[in-house]
C-alpha cells in the first residue's frame, strides 16, 4: 500500500490545493487549515451554511494568505496583536484577524458580514483527549490533525451509487488530506496504526460525514451522486460514541517530518474489532 494523493487546504471549507510533498508537524500538514471565515462574533463558517466558500482558493503567502474567487482576488497579511476571539465546534481559540478592508472585500465576495482569522504561533487549540489518550495539537480542522482515506473504500461506495442510479463521486467530496491505494473496501476500520515514511500515525476515531459530501468542491452546488444516501446503506455507526454515516479516519500523528507521493503505508498495530455499523438489508 502507498499514498496516492495528499491534499492541504489552507482555508477551511475553502478549496483543496494537492501536493507531492508536504510537511507534517503534530498539528498536522504545515498550511493546512490554517485560515477561517468566521461570524463578526468569531463563530465559525463552512460549507454547511456558505456553500460559496467551495469557490474560494486560498495559497499561503509569507505572514498571510492570498485568497482569490470569480477572477478576484486580495493578500491578507496578518498583524499577532490584532486577535479575535473564534469557536471551532466549541473550542475557544484566539486568533489573528485580518484587517477590516480585507474583511468587507470578503464580506462583498460572500454576500454576508465576514470576517478571516489565522491561527498563527500565537494560537493554540487542543482536542480529542477522549479519542487519543491526551489532548492533541490541531488547526482550524473540525477535530483532529489529519484525515486518512482509502481508495477501494470509495470504489465500493460508487458501486453503492451505481446500484442506486446514482453518479459517482470523487475523493474531493471528503477533503481527505491522505489517500491510501488499497485494495480490500474498508480495510482501514482495522488499522489501529500505521507508519508513512517513517512516521507512525494513530487513527483514532472514524469521520462522521456531513452535507458538505453532497457538495461539488468547485462550485458548492449540491449535484451529482448523494454519499450520504450511499453510506447510510451499510456505514451507518452502531455506537453511540460517534454518531451518522463514516467515511475515512481521523488520525493523529506520534512524529514529524515529509510525507510525499508514493510513500510506502505499513500496519503498525491492528484493532480486533471493526467499527460497529449497521447494515441496511
Amino acid at each position: 500500500m502507498k499514498v496516492t494523493a495528499l491534499n492541504i487546504h489552507p482555508l477551511k471549507s475553502g478549496r483543496a490545493i494537492p501536493q507531492t510533498s508536504v510537511s507534517l508537524r503534530l498539528d498536522g500538514f504545515a498550511g493546512d487549515r490554517r485560515f477561517m471565515i468566521v461570524e463578526p462574533n468569531g463563530k465559525f463558517i463552512t460549507q454547511r451554511d456558505l456553500q460559496a466558500l467551495a469557490q474560494v482558493e486560498a495559497v499561503p503567502v509569507e505572514c498571510g494568505v492570498r485568497l482569490s474567487m470569480n477572477g478576484q482576488s486580495l493578500t491578507a497579511i496578518f498583524d499577532p496583536v490584532s486577535r479575535l476571539d473564534v469557536t471551532v465546534w466549541g473550542s475557544a481559540v484566539s486568533a489573528a484577524v485580518a484587517e477590516e478592508n480585507v474583511n468587507d472585500t470578503l464580506s462583498g465576495w460572500l454576500a454576508r458580514p465576514v470576517r478571516l482569522v489565522h491561527m498563527d504561533d500565537d494560537a493554540t487549540r487542543l482536542v480529542g483527549e477522549e479519542w487519543a489518550g491526551r489532548p492533541v495539537p490541531v488547526g482550524f480542522a473540525d477535530g483532529f490533525p489529519i484525515l486518512i482515506t482509502a481508495t477501494a473504500s470509495l470504489a465500493d461506495l460508487n458501486a453503492t451509487l451505481s446500484s442506486a442510479g446514482q453518479q459517482p463521486v470523487g475523493m474531493d467530496r471528503f477533503r481527505t488530506n491522505i489517500l491510501v491505494d488499497t485494495e480490500e473496501p474498508w480495510e482501514e476500520d482495522f488499522w489501529e496504526s500505521i507508519d508513512i515514511g517513517g512516521i507512525v500515525f494513530d487513527l483514532v476515531k472514524p469521520c462522521a460525514r456531513c452535507i458538505m459530501t453532497t457538495q461539488d468542491q468547485t462550485t458548492g452546488e449540491r449535484t451529482g451522486g448523494n454519499p450520504i444516501q450511499g453510506l447510510a446503506v451499510k456505514r451507518m455507526s452502531a455506537d453511540r460514541r460517534a454518531s451518522g454515516v463514516m467515511f475515512g479516519w481521523n488520525a493523529v500523528p506520534r512524529g514529524e517530518g515529509t510525507v510525499s507521493l508514493g510513500d510506502a503505508m505499513s500496519i503498525v498495530t491492528v484493532r480486533q474489532e471493526r467499527w460497529p455499523m449497521k447494515i441496511r438489508g
